[in-house]
């Protein structure tokens, strides 16, 4: 049996380390995400992981363990993902500047016919931001490849004033919902 993720994520691989995974295979998802608009954030979340999962276990041994996650970012009931531009990424961290918005990711996992998947969603508000302090963010390059335009794990914590939740599903895999649903795979992260 081998544990394989299904994300080229670095910080989900570094997260599973965290848990004490140490003995993984990563295994990106290449397939074109299906997102059906009617499903709300957390079923969408879920959709997604699942995909990813599905996707990379069809090509694993039925043994393997397989993690799909997803993560996204949602302020007044749209998402938003990761920004195609600087210009996206100026308009998302505006719209987020002095507001509560909620990350949600989901899990799954698969292994053979047995498959479990969930969600975890945490709320965080941002600081009141400034243009220079948007477009000096940008500059550094890290919103582009991020869910929100931001990464918590980064310089982003900058922008962040408070969190309601999961630290860890914000930077991208709840680790503690996480190692749950691997216990009743019968891995044990303690």
């Amino acid at each position: 049996m081998s544990i394989i993720l299904a994300s080229q994520s670095p910080r989900r691989k570094e997260l599973l380390r965290q848990m004490g995974i140490t003995d993984f295979q990563v295994i990106p998802a290449k397939g074109e995400e299906i997102v059906d608009p009617a499903l709300s954030p957390q079923q969408l979340v879920e959709s997604l992981a699942l995909q990813k999962a599905t996707e990379v276990a069809a090509q694993c041994d039925p043994k393997d363990v397989v993690i799909g996650a997803d993560t996204i970012v949602v302020l007044d009931g749209k998402v938003l993902g990761k920004p195609a531009n600087t210009a996206a990424a100026f308009k998302m961290l505006c719209s987020l500047s002095t507001r509560r918005h909620t990350v949600y990711t989901g899990v799954a996992i698969i292994q053979g016919e047995k498959v479990r998947v969930s969600h975890e969603a945490t709320q965080v508000r941002f600081c009141d931001l400034s243009e220079t302090e948007i477009l000096d963010y940008i500059a550094t390059g890290e919103p582009m490849d991020k869910a929100g335009a931001y990464g918590i794990q980064g310089r982003g914590a900058l922008l962040v004033e408070g969190i309601q939740g999961d630290y860890f599903n914000v930077v991208g895999l709840p680790i503690c919902r996480l190692g749950r649903m691997l216990a009743g795979f019968g891995i044990r992260c303690l």
